[in-house]
């Protein structure tokens, strides 16, 4: 509590006149502060900022102020000159600029950015989408979608999942009739379906055909088996064009070295949907015929036979019996084609009749080697030029274990008529598939070994280089003038530059040397296995195996770099520093069995089975030979006639 003061209260000017008789108040305590003598810079300081607490509301509204041109020599210029004409920087002028995005674009070898060299991703040419929307808006689309389900999903499911749709198309009805009303409808659901996927597939094989043989490969006739649609006919048009440019905007069939292309195909409404289609669309002067058979006047002159590309594309497993498949590929063969080129789906039954195909087609080559007389052309003989880097037997075919299979994936971005049909808003597609190229001729050997060498490995010679350079003592030296140099007496030591085959090549000359060196370099046929120090690549090498190699860090920085981008599919320069290890794949003794261990688990059902001979299946086998005649017991021989 505070005591209340009983003393009298003091006028103002007490305090002043009772200031001598106080002992603790200063004499200048009612004087003014006088004014501090500031720098003259401070002084600029506080009259251009107001930092006033006083004012500082005051000032919240305050304007900024705006930047002034103040007018010079290096503004005036750019005070003159239009907007218009100004220009960005130019990275040509500036090396410092370009030399980070050269490095980075050539950090692969250029032999790993040729085995590399692949299509991420197809865009159906728009020409062909719209002849396609088209023939969809001519039809009926409230039954497209229930026709594409019925023909392109697994049995029991309504395509409401991506992995119940599939591209094969297999269409059975009871009569002739009822298969005759569903022919447009088919059709259409085919084109919007399996035409876009069947055509990223053949753009990718005959983009690395036309890389693999350069130009050497010049085109001006198809023969496809199995037409359907023509997805073998849009895809040679876009992919061989008059001019060298790989840009798909760009890309018209009325700009195509294709001058006949040659149908062959049965199913009458796909062959329909394929004339509707090159009917909308301007072809100049390509003359496109079509017929349901292969006949004699339809082979190809001698002089033609360069220029002519025998196709096949998802025929084989359409084909009911091998007996068929052997004669198809005997018609390809007989029609006088340097190049032929075969495609199906990477299952098991497609692998298979590729790979059938293929020793069919090495076979009729060395007959002809064998036996002159039966060659029909100048050039005897025939190889593969893609996927295998060898002649022999395919050792996936012949493992005699579990059944692999040698496919490849091409991804092509769905345009809108494919999701609207398949009631899907995925924006891309995988197409598997399996194929071989055949050509005519003995197959090219290679002596050379270039390209092996990038930005990073350049990198790794100049440090090696530097590094065994001898270091130079440094010399104490004196304060005095220094003369001239007389370079009349003195020559100036050029320094060692790094080495390696193929320095003095131009990209041209390296790029041709490749296309011969890449017959033998192995082809990965599974996804590497990319480890911290090391790369697995299970591929299949020129000597007709499969191989499992192994890229170590400690093998150099180019090699590992380029086996770290490597990716499925592409073919691989290296040679690996470790010995190769071969792929085994056990022999099974029952060919019904996966593989080793197939029982684990499964045994009481097959202790249950019986899997000795009884008198009642040998009665009913007997019967149903009986049954059969002899030209039906051939053709249900299965692989058997691909070797008669």
């Amino acid at each position: 509590m505070f005591r209340t003061s009983l003393l009298p209260l003091r006028p103002r000017n007490c305090s002043i006149l009772c200031a001598p008789f106080s002992s603790s108040i200063s004499k200048s305590y009612a004087l003014p502060n006088l004014s501090l003598d500031l720098d003259p810079s401070y002084q600029r300081l506080f009259n251009d900022i107001d930092i006033s607490l006083k004012k500082s509301r005051l000032q919240q509204n305050a304007t900024h102020r705006e930047l002034e041109i103040v007018p010079g020599d290096s503004t005036a210029l750019a005070n003159d000159l239009p907007v218009k004409d100004w220009t960005p920087l130019d990275m040509e002028d500036q090396p410092f600029l370009q030399e980070d995005s050269d490095e980075r674009e050539h950090r692969k070898s250029p032999a790993a950015s040729f085995g590399s060299r692949q299509i991420g991703t197809v865009v159906l040419p728009q020409e062909l989408q719209t002849v396609i929307n088209l023939l969809i808006s001519d039809g009926k689309k409230s039954l497209l979608h229930s026709d594409a389900t019925r023909l392109f999903t697994s049995p029991g499911t309504g395509g409401e999942n991506e992995i119940d749709w599939d591209t094969q198309y297999d269409s059975s009805y009871r009569s002739r009739t009822q298969a005759a009303r569903h022919y447009a409808r088919d059709g259409a659901a085919f084109a919007s379906v399996a035409l876009p996927a069947h055509y990223s597939a053949i753009t990718a094989v005959l983009h690395h055909l036309k890389l693999r043989l350069g130009s050497a490969l010049e085109v001006n006739n198809i023969i496809d088996w199995g037409a359907g649609t023509g997805s073998g006919l849009w895809a040679s048009l876009y992919a061989f064009q008059n001019n060298s440019s790989d840009d798909g905007d760009n890309k018209i069939a009325n700009n195509s070295t294709i001058k006949s292309y040659l149908g062959i195909d049965k199913r009458e409404g796909l062959v329909s949907i394929g004339k509707k289609l090159v009917s909308s669309t301007s072809t100049g002067g390509l003359n496109v015929r079509w017929k349901k058979a292969f006949k004699e006047e339809d082979k190809i002159l001698q002089d033609d036979a360069s220029k002519t590309i025998a196709l096949s594309s998802f025929m084989m497993t359409t084909l009911p019996t091998s007996m068929a498949q052997k004669t198809m590929i005997q018609e390809m063969w007989d029609s006088g084609a340097h190049t032929m080129v075969i495609l199906d789906h990477n299952s098991k039954e497609g692998f298979e009749a590729v790979a059938r195909a293929r020793e069919y087609l090495l076979r009729l080559g060395r007959q002809e080697i064998e036996d002159p007389n039966l060659a029909s052309l100048n050039v005897r003989g025939s190889h593969v030029v893609a996927p295998c880097p060898h002649d022999q037997a395919c050792p996936l075919l012949h493992s005699g274990g579990a059944k692999l299979v040698c496919g490849f994936s091409q991804r092509i971005q769905r345009p809108s008529f494919v999701r609207l049909t398949k009631h899907s808003g995925i924006g891309h597609e995988d197409i598997g598939y399996s194929y071989v190229v055949v050509q005519r001729g003995t197959r090219p050997k290679a002596v050379t070994n270039v390209g092996r060498v990038g930005a990073i490995g350049k990198k790794e010679l100049e440090k090696e280089l530097l590094s065994n350079t001898p270091m130079k003592e440094l010399q104490v030296g004196v304060d005095e003038t220094i003369p001239l140099l007389d370079t009349s007496v003195e020559t100036l030591s050029i320094p060692p530059t790094i080495d390696y085959e193929g320095r003095d090549l131009s990209p041209a000359q390296v790029e041709e040397q490749l296309r011969r060196e890449a017959y033998g370099w192995p082809r990965l046929v599974f996804s590497p296995l990319k480890k911290s120090g090391h790369i697995i690549l299970d591929s299949c090498t020129a000597e007709g195996k499969i191989v499992r190699l192994t890229i170590p860090k400690s093998q150099g920085k180019q090699a590992f770099y380029d086996a770290r981008k490597s990716s499925w599919g592409d073919i691989f320069p290296h040679s690996p520093k470790n010995a190769p290890l071969e792929r085994h794949q056990p022999r099974l003794k029952r060919k019904d069995s996966v593989g080793t261990g197939a029982d684990i688990g499964k045994r009481k059902e097959y202790r249950s089975r019986v899997d000795g001979p009884s008198y009642a299946k040998v009665a009913e086998s007997i019967r149903e030979t009986k049954k059969k005649s002899k030209r039906d017991y051939a053709l249900s021989r299965g692989d058997k006639v691909w070797d008669d």
